[in-house]
């Protein structure tokens, strides 16, 4: 069985819940902190054609807000979107888990259920 990756931010509320999820329901996971790590453009570029730039950039953190007026008068496409993320890690929503079959993007304790209790 292929390992689930979760990437995030340790002081994130939705990480900690998150973590503390697999761990209630044992489940083993790696985690990935691209705060301290980075996160790889082939992997941002995966992880969008997979679910889409939309839901990958996060615009209602403090980061968007703070860089959104730059943006405004611009029609945001996946290389600007990536570009971002690759320039502000911050702005990616979290988590994202990678489960060795698909990616989940954000805290749903149903959506976990259903793919990784089976």
């Amino acid at each position: 069985m292929s390992t689930t990756t979760i990437y995030g931010i340790p002081n994130c509320d939705s990480i900690k819940k998150t973590i503390d999820w697999f761990k209630k329901h044992k489940i083993e996971f790696e985690f990935q902190n691209y705060k301290k790590e980075g996160i790889e453009e082939a992997k941002l570029k995966s992880w969008c054609e997979q679910v889409g730039w939309e839901i990958l950039l996060n615009k209602k953190g403090t980061t968007w807000k703070k860089v959104a007026d730059e943006f405004a008068d611009k029609k945001m496409t996946a290389k600007m979107a990536i570009k971002l993320m690759l320039e502000y890690n911050s702005m990616i929503k979290r988590p994202v888990i990678e489960t060795g079959k698909q990616i989940i993007v954000g805290f749903d304790e149903n959506v976990l259920l259903a793919t990784l209790k089976k």
